[in-house]
Parts: structure tokens; sequence; C-alpha cells
């Protein structure tokens, strides 16, 4: 019996990570948490397919990944039909949210899973489990007081299911998302860890020298966006690098792309790249254009990089965000049926950005805490 406690009590504990799967952003803010509980002695096992499975492969090659299917959300082109659109598929989101709590009874057994730590992802908890729920929208912005209303209470239903919710932001008011993150009421299993970056701190480089274009989030506004940044890009006159947000295209693939060969020298395009090559591109660029996705604006505030965001049309998370952090003097932001590129950069040269100073190492401590308990 003896021999039996310590061999349990040496075994690695594994841990189960599983990203949404509504843009690449939930996936590279899960990075640095993989990273910590690597660097405390875990296994981490992933549940991912598809974008997320291969822009996480990329980061970490060594991992075990099950296959686990997203909720697949499909998202409209014209802006105002975005929230009819996403509300004839709540009953699909049910049926999936059903699906991976079945996949996490059988999946805890076969792989001996410890905990779990799932990021936006409602079915997975577990009542013999440790289960970790990550969001930093506690408060889920609709455009309409009752509807915002139903959905902070079917959230907060699910986050009352999990051992704790992660919140990666600021306690108090210095603090990233605003009342996304800050409601005026909140569940009682919260804890803020500070915000999640994958980026190493600023180091010095060469000097500034390119615009950096950052595409990314769900189709089919990914595509929309990178045909407006496309266009506008052939009459730029300084250097501009893309990157399309497309981890799961290899750049052998599209080598023969009319699309990319007839590009002029001074615009690099690339479908996809990864911590360290993004993180030094970020740091070599005079300015960033990207979406004011969450984990974006968490990358770039750990870089201390000046950026124009462009909110995704619709989503009124990122539209609040970009918002909000303008008026903050974090970020300059434009809408996309404004976006011309030349224009921007102008006002944005003229913008008074303010200088941040944000701890973003606070995390590190949840995760060791964490690890401890198990």
């Amino acid at each position: 019996m003896l021999e039996k406690k310590i061999n349990n009590l040496s075994k690695k504990k594994t841990v189960l990570v599983v990203p949404l799967d509504w843009g690449l952003g939930h996936a590279t803010r899960c990075i640095p948490l993989i990273r910590e509980l690597q660097s405390n002695g875990c296994e981490v096992i992933v549940g991912a397919e598809n974008n997320i499975r291969s822009l996480l492969e990329h980061e970490f090659q060594q991992l075990r990944f099950l296959p686990l299917p997203g909720y697949r959300i499909a998202y409209s082109k014209k802006r105002y039909w975005l929230p009819l659109k996403i509300l004839l598929q709540i009953p699909k989101i049910l049926y999936h949210i059903f699906l991976e709590h079945q996949w996490l009874k059988k999946v805890e057994k076969i792989y001996e899973i410890d905990a779990v730590i799932s990021d936006n992802r409602f079915g997975l908890f577990h009542n013999r489990l440790p289960c970790i729920y990550i969001t930093h929208q506690l408060l889920i912005k609709t455009g309409n007081f009752i509807s915002q209303k139903i959905a902070q209470l079917t959230h907060y239903y699910f986050i009352r299911r999990y051992s704790a919710c992660w919140v990666p932001d600021f306690a108090g008011k210095e603090n990233v998302a605003g009342e996304l993150s800050h409601p005026n009421r909140l569940p009682a299993n919260i804890c803020y860890i500070g915000c999640l970056s994958r980026f190493d701190q600023p180091i010095p480089l060469v000097k500034c020298r390119f615009l950096l274009i950052i595409i990314s989030g769900p189709e089919p506004q990914r595509s929309i966006f990178e045909a407006i940044v496309l266009n506008q890009l052939k009459k730029f006159r300084g250097t501009a690098m893309l990157i399309r947000g497309l981890p799961g295209i290899s750049e052998k693939k599209e080598e023969a792309s009319s699309s990319k060969n007839d590009f002029p020298k001074n615009v690099v395009i690339k479908n996809h790249l990864n911590a360290i090559q993004m993180n030094e591109a970020i740091l070599e660029s005079e300015w960033v254009v990207s979406r004011s996705g969450y984990t974006t604006i968490m990358d770039l505030l750990k870089l201390k990089k000046l950026a124009i965001l462009v909110p995704t049309p619709g989503q009124t998370e990122q539209e609040y965000l970009a918002m909000y952090l303008m008026e903050k003097r974090l970020f300059f932001s434009v809408k996309q049926e404004n976006f011309l590129l030349e224009s921007v950069l102008e006002q944005a040269q003229d913008f008074p950005f303010a200088v941040t100073n944000f701890d973003m190492s606070l995390y590190k401590n949840s995760v060791q805490q964490f690890v401890q308990s198990l």
C-alpha cells in the first residue's frame, strides 16, 4: 500500500487543456498556460481539431492531441445579421456542450486525467476532477438588454459548474477588458489571474522598419478584411508584412498562388508565424494593424507596441474593446467600413498614446498554486 502511494505521488499530473474554436485567440492564450504547466512538471494533453490543433502543433511538437470537434459557429457577412445567425445556432451549441461533456467522461478514464482547463468551452466540467474555466467575458454584450441578461445568466450557470473561473485580466480599476471582465455581479468562484501572452518580454532589436498587418478571426469576415487589406497594399509605398491567420495551410502549398506572386516586393505575405517568429515580427514593426480580439490585445500590451485595432463587424465584444481601449488611449481604432490604410496611419501618428506598465507574469502564480493543489 505504501509503495502504491509513493508511486502516485511521483507520477506526473496529467492536465487536459481544451480551447474554444471561435478564431485562434483562445488557442494562442493557452500557450503560456501550457508552458507553465509543463515547467511545473505536468503532462499536458490538448483536445482540439483543424486550425486550433495545427496552431498548437506548431508550438508543441511533443504534445498528445485528442480529436474533439469544435462548436463550428458560422458568422454572417453582414453585421446586422450576426445576432440572429448566432441565435439560430444555439441548439447546435447546446448539442456540442452535451457531446463534449460525455467525451470528457470517457477520456478522463482512458488517459488518467487529473485536472481540466477549459478556455470558454462550457461542457468540460467533471464532478470528480478539478476543472478550471477561462473567460474574460463575464458580461456578454449582445446589443440588447434582455438577451444580454439571458446570456449572462446562462454563462454563469456553466461557470458555477467548474471548480474555479480564471479571468485573464487584472482586478481593480486598472484593467484591460473593462466591464466585460468586471460586471456588477460576479460568480463566487472567480479568480483574476492577470493577462496571458505567449510572447517574451521586449528585447532590443533592429530599428522598427515595416507595417505589420495581422488578419485573424472566423470566416467569412477574416477573408473580407483580408481582401480589403490586400487591395490597399497594392498601392502602399512603404514596406509591409501580412499574416493571414491560416496555420493549417503550409507556405509550400501556397507558392503557386498568383495572388501572392503578383504582389510587389515591398509586401511579404505569410499564412502563419509561430510564437517566436510573431514575437520578432511585432517587435521589428513600426505599426501593427489587427483585429481587436482580446488575445491579440494582451499580446500587444505585453510587447508595448503601437497598434491600430479594426474590430470584426458585428462582434460586439471586439467593438466594445476597441472603443474602450481607444478611450483609455492604449490603442487607436477604426471601423472596417472606414478602413483606408494611408489615412488611418496618418491619424494614428497624431494619436496621444498612453504608456502602460502591466505586470504580465501574474498568471504563473495561479498555475503554480493550481498544480500544487492536485
